[in-house]
């Protein structure tokens, strides 16, 4: 694996509490974002159930390299792919199994990277999000890994005409998520990486008020650590009314 800084950054921002969760792992090279959804109990308790399982998961099957995965393999996904897909399953699982009483209508979004040599296996459910940022010959690019998981992007990639997302009535209509369909499965690809790249992970919080250039800036100047609480400060400014979470990761070598 390539060596690697990571940090991550979560602010409640102007909600009542913070329905956002994150995964830092750097041992096993795992990260992950979630931002949960179905009122303050639903949320705060999707988000974290998704993060939390995750984690046991990966943490499990790095230890006990014989552990029973609790998916056969699908032989069109690799190794490392499998192991993913069958993480979030897991997760998406757990969060199904809780969906009762008050927290019946909990879900969550999902973005995860999972480093692997010079590369990484990017997943997602929802509109939380995974960018890399690349020295290019003209300068650092910003490349949106992810696509979310929206009505809005269904709409756009269908060829309807749509106005700018800050003016679309149904933006936060999410059609793919952790929780509500028992049989969910992420949508993953494996990026190459090279030293000097940075990648992010984020919430619609931070995404939604910044504009790609705004976070392309960002994520170029400075240390990690203040990389990552600048993104996350300079949305809060912006105006976001949502939780706001980052993980920025810098491939040093």
């Amino acid at each position: 694996m390539h060596p690697f800084i990571a940090s991550a950054h979560t602010f409640v921002g102007r909600r009542k509490q913070n329905e956002d969760a994150y995964l830092l792992d750097p041992v096993e090279g795992v990260f992950a974002v979630a931002d949960g959804m179905g009122g303050y109990a639903g949320g705060e308790v999707a988000s974290r159930l998704a993060v939390e399982s995750l984690a046991e998961f990966f943490q499990h099957v790095a230890v006990d390299s014989e552990a029973t995965w609790p998916y056969g393999l699908d032989p069109s996904l690799s190794l490392a792919e499998n192991r993913v897909d069958a993480a979030i399953r897991l997760a998406n699982r757990r969060i199904c199994a809780g969906r009762q009483g008050s927290l019946r209508d909990m879900g969550s979004t999902i973005a995860l990277v999972s480093l692997l040599g010079s590369s990484a296996i990017v997943a997602h459910l929802g509109d939380s999000r995974v960018y890399r940022l690349r020295e290019e010959t003209g300068g650092p690019t910003l490349v949106q890994l992810t696509r979310d998981h929206s009505l809005y992007e269904q709409l756009r990639e269908g060829g309807v005409a749509v106005p700018p997302l800050e003016e679309f009535g149904y933006a936060n209509v999410i059609t793919r998520a952790l929780g509500p369909h028992e049989e969910e499965r992420p949508e993953l690809h494996r990026v190459e990486l090279r030293a000097g790249d940075r990648l992010l992970l984020c919430t619609d919080g931070l995404t939604g008020p910044l504009a790609p250039e705004a976070i392309a800036a960002l994520l170029a100047a400075g240390p990690v650590e203040e990389v990552c609480e600048r993104l996350v400060h300079e949305a809060f400014l912006a105006g976001s009314r949502d939780n706001i979470t980052a993980i920025v990761i810098a491939m040093t070598g």
